[in-house]
């Protein structure tokens, strides 16, 4: 089992902090979604686990080594991440995107072998979108993009997944994809971090939670326990009920209800 974790972490800027006091540990084989509006911290908290944003105080630890002292490809093969943009400026087809997620395993001037076109393979066959492989990813449409960034990040081969609002912009359809793929990839041990603004896919992914709020993570813990109709109202400013689907194994979990 592996580990990435945040001690005592003080996160944002060099003339305006955005989170204080964040202690958080994610292992393998683990998913956290992270819950809470807009600008509460939540990409700035993916920004300091990955090392774009430099912690103002505390500590970001990988398998308990401080990630400044990994150097860029060691940490890329641990640590993939799926941003909410999806746009690249050139028309590469999709298996040159998810070679691109080769990168870290290649020398400086490397180009892909035999072994990284047999991994992006195996990556889009565990999506179930090798039929895409020769498109041009901008022609795919929002939720195919969003299936090739995903397998992209795969080909990292990565012990941990960060995917900030991974369902953002996506139809029905395509976030229940996503969700069904999160809960697959838990089961092959990796430890997913996933941003939403979807309370639900905590209960659908049967996920920890943490909760940014006011400058920190206010509430962590198993869904079940930390999602409910107070902390949703306290959180959002909305009336919503908190109800469980049955007792039917197919159906017993909890769901929200916007009271409209």
């Amino acid at each position: 089992m592996m580990t990435l974790e945040i001690k005592n972490g003080v996160f944002g800027y060099p003339n305006k902090s955005i989170l204080t006091d964040i202690n958080f540990e994610l292992n393998t084989g683990e998913i956290v979604c992270v819950l809470g509006k807009n600008g509460a911290g939540k990409t700035t908290l993916f920004k300091s686990m990955l090392g774009v944003l430099k912690p103002l105080s505390g500590s970001v630890l990988l398998n308990g080594k401080v990630i400044e002292h990994w150097n860029r490809p060691q940490f890329a093969r641990l640590v993939g991440y799926i941003p909410q943009a999806r746009s690249l400026p050139f028309p590469f087809t999709v298996m040159d995107v998810v070679l691109f997620g080769r990168t870290a395993h290649m020398s400086a001037f490397g180009s892909p072998g035999k072994k990284d076109y047999i991994i992006a393979e195996e990556c889009l066959d565990m999506l179930n979108i090798t039929y895409l492989k020769n498109r041009t990813f901008t022609h795919l449409s929002g939720g195919e993009q969003q299936m090739v960034i995903v397998a992209r990040a795969l080909a990292q081969q990565p012990s941990f997944l960060i995917m900030d609002e991974p369902t953002s912009s996506l139809d029905f359809g395509n976030q229940i994809k996503i969700i069904r793929q999160v809960n697959a990839l838990k089961n092959n041990s990796l430890g997913i971090i996933m941003a939403t603004h979807s309370p639900d896919h905590a209960f659908m992914c049967d996920a920890k939670v943490a909760i940014v709020h006011e400058g920190r993570i206010w509430k962590a813990g198993h869904s079940n326990d930390i999602v409910s109709e107070e902390i949703l109202k306290e959180i959002y400013g909305v009336e919503v009920k908190v109800r469980s689907l049955g007792n039917k194994p197919e159906c017993n979990r909890l769901v929200c209800i916007p009271t409209v």
